[in-house]
């Protein structure tokens, strides 16, 4: 007798009949596949909300892509001045100008030759740029090379970055660099009696608020900080594109999006352009005719441009020493942003030479 023979087992005789078992394991990957789908459709969802609460509330996740951004540029622009550094220039690493605080660091640059030749050097303090939320002394290893070179001893300076920290202790701590940079000025050959300050960018409006502390009373009690040098021993400052007034900053304009970031991370307050706390910031609206003589500088295509030219103008209306270096609107090739830095170019070695020039005419000028 023969056996009966399921269809769901096999129907390999009948091609005209359906084989159930693969039509049901076909549809069991469809469903599987379609889950699938759903899950990865619903991750991706999560995902972008959670990318969108986190851009909308908070500046971090903006801060960071910046970060890795202008830190990219900076490492690049800083080995792209190697071929102009000159020999024999020493360099003193991570000196802590302040135990309580981790970021608190500087290196020293200086020509060993020139410190033989005349025992104490004036002394460069650089604070660096970087939107208050990137950046590093080491950024400016060559540079300041180059600056020893000219003479001088050069301190670049590191401070505690936003988001994680906040307005005003950058300022707050590049006087406490000072501070310590006197005190053991003998251990480095630094004439206290001859120091400047520069910056670029973020860096230029610290400086700024720290120059302003130490020749207006006013404002460092304002600040509430008690300046660590006297008026007399700051012969100059040297500004590069920089910013120095939040309340007039476009917020509207292409840089809309960058400029909410780098504020709200740098004030801790989303609502920075009105927050009192903040008015401070603005510090060319407290500059005052004991401000120190100033070398300004910016590119013809810098976005700050506007900044730097109404720094300046303050200054001379209060009958400031005042040397700038600006450009034509249709000068070429254009200049961006830190222009100063990429000395392959004749506008970066124009501001290098009469920023020198400009500290030289300071020491020999009588206060």
């Amino acid at each position: 007798m023969s056996k009966f023979i399921e269809p769901s087992v096999s129907i390999a005789h009948n091609n005209n009949q359906p084989n159930y078992t693969v039509l049901t394991q076909l549809k069991t990957k469809k469903n599987k596949k379609g889950k699938k789908r759903w899950v990865a459709l619903t991750i991706i969802l999560v995902l972008g909300l959670g990318t969108f609460t986190a851009f909308t509330y908070s500046p971090w996740p903006s801060a960071m892509f910046f970060r890795v951004v202008f830190d990219y540029a900076g490492n690049k622009g800083n080995n792209e001045l190697a071929v102009f550094v000159p020999k024999g220039i020493e360099k003193v690493s991570d000196v802590c100008y302040d135990q309580n605080s981790q970021d608190a660091v500087l290196d020293l640059y200086y020509a060993p030759t020139e410190v033989k030749a005349k025992g104490k050097l004036p002394l460069i303090v650089w604070v660096h740029g970087g939107a208050w939320i990137s950046g590093d002394k080491s950024h400016l290893e060559n540079y300041a090379r180059i600056l020893a070179g000219k003479g001088f001893i050069v301190a670049a300076v590191n401070y505690s970055l936003a988001p994680k920290y906040h307005y005003p202790l950058p300022v707050e701590q590049v006087n406490q660099a000072l501070a310590f940079l006197t005190k053991h000025a003998n251990a480095y050959s630094i004439n206290s009696a001859a120091l400047f300050m520069a910056g670029d960018s973020a860096g230029s409006h610290i400086i700024a608020q720290v120059a302003n502390c130490i020749t207006e009373e006013s404002y460092a009690e304002l600040m509430n900080i008690e300046p660590a040098i006297q008026p007399t021993q700051l012969k100059g400052l040297l500004l590069h594109c920089g910013a120095y007034n939040a309340e007039v900053i476009d917020m509207q304009g292409d840089f809309k999006n960058f400029l909410t970031t780098v504020l709200w991370s740098y004030s801790g307050q989303e609502n920075f352009k009105t927050h009192p706390e903040f008015k401070s910031a603005s510090v060319v609206n407290y500059v005052t005719k004991n401000f120190p003589p100033s070398f300004i500088s910016a590119g013809n295509d810098d976005p700050l441009l506007s900044q730097s030219q109404e720094m300046a103008q303050a200054l001379r209306n209060q009958q400031v020493v005042v040397d700038i270096l600006f450009f034509p609107t249709d000068y070429t090739p254009k200049l961006p942003h830190e222009y100063q830095f990429n000395l392959t170019t004749e506008a970066a070695k124009k501001a290098l030479h009469q920023s020198v020039v400009f500290m030289q005419n300071q020491l020999e000028s009588p206060q």
